[in-house]
C-alpha cells in the first residue's frame, strides 16, 4: 500500500486525471499501464485506478518528456520507490459508493466530524450545481423554443415577402405590357394621320400641277393665235 498519500487527499478518476493533465483519457490509461509495468504503484478500488495529485504530476512529466516513454516511466517508478522508502504507511479512505462496508472509516470523532463536514459541503455543492444545471436546462429549453418560433416567423415572413414581390413583379409586367400596347396604338394612329396628310399634300400638289398645266396650255393657245395686239391679249388672260 502506498504511504505517500495524505489523509483525505483528493482522488480523481481516469477522466478527471486526463482533464487535469491536459491529455486524452485513453492516453492516461496508456501511461498508467507503462508505469505499472515498470513498477509504479497506483491506488486502486477493485480494478479501477484512483489518481492523486502526485500521479497527475507524473502523467504531466510523461506528456512533456523528450525521453522514450519506457525510460521515463522507469525513472518515475524509481523516484516513487525512493520516496516511499522509510515512509509510514497510511491507510487512505476511498469513498466506496457501491458497498456498505465501513471498515475504512476513521474511528476518531474529530476525523469523522471533519469527514462528514467535507461530505456535507460536497453534497451542498453538488445540489447547487444540480440547481444551476436545472436552471440552465430550463433556460436552454426556453431559448430553443424561442429560436424555433423565430425560425417559424422568419419563414412565414420570407414566404409573405416572396408572394408580395411576385405580385408586384406581375403587376409591373402587366403595366409595362399595357403601356407598350398603348404606345404602339398611338404610333399606329400617328402613322395613319401622317399617311393621310401626305396623301392630302400629294392631292393638293397634283391639283396645283393641273392648274399650272391648264394655265400653260391657255398661254400656249393664246400665243399660237398670234393676235394683232399680243400684249393686250396676253394681259386679258390675267384680267379674266
Amino acid at each position: 500500500m502506498r504511504s505517500d498519500i495524505q489523509p483525505y487527499e483528493l482522488s480523481f478518476s481516469s477522466k478527471e486525471a486526463a482533464e487535469k493533465a491536459g491529455i486524452a483519457t485513453p492516453t492516461v490509461r496508456k501511461y498508467a499501464q507503462i508505469l505499472e509495468k515498470n513498477g509504479y504503484e497506483f491506488l486502486k478500488e477493485g480494478d479501477r485506478r484512483i489518481f492523486v495529485q502526485s500521479d497527475i504530476d507524473v502523467l504531466v512529466s510523461l506528456r512533456d518528456t523528450d525521453m522514450p516513454l519506457e525510460d521515463a516511466a522507469k525513472e518515475c517508478a524509481t523516484q516513487q520507490k525512493e520516496r516511499l522508502i522509510g515512509s509510514t504507511e497510511i491507510e487512505v479512505a476511498v469513498p466506496d459508493t457501491y458497498s456498505n462496508n465501513n471498515s475504512n472509516l476513521p474511528q476518531d470523532p474529530n476525523q469523522l466530524k471533519e469527514m462528514f463536514s467535507f461530505l456535507a459541503n460536497e453534497l451542498a455543492a453538488t445540489r447547487e450545481i444540480n440547481v444551476q444545471l436545472t436552471n440552465d436546462m430550463a433556460h436552454l429549453k426556453t431559448t430553443v423554443s424561442r429560436l424555433q418560433q423565430d425560425h417559424h416567423d422568419l419563414g412565414a415572413h420570407i414566404r409573405n415577402s416572396a408572394q408580395k414581390t411576385q405580385l408586384k413583379i406581375e403587376k409591373l409586367a402587366e403595366q409595362e405590357r399595357t403601356h407598350y400596347e398603348t404606345m404602339l396604338e398611338e404610333e399606329k394612329q400617328k402613322n395613319e394621320n401622317l399617311q393621310r396628310e401626305i396623301q392630302a399634300l400629294r392631292e393638293e400638289q397634283s391639283q396645283v400641277w393641273r392648274s399650272q398645266s391648264e394655265f400653260n396650255r391657255r398661254i400656249e393657245a393664246t400665243v399660237d393665235k398670234q393676235p394683232k395686239d399680243p400684249w393686250g391679249k396676253f394681259l386679258s388672260i390675267f384680267r379674266k
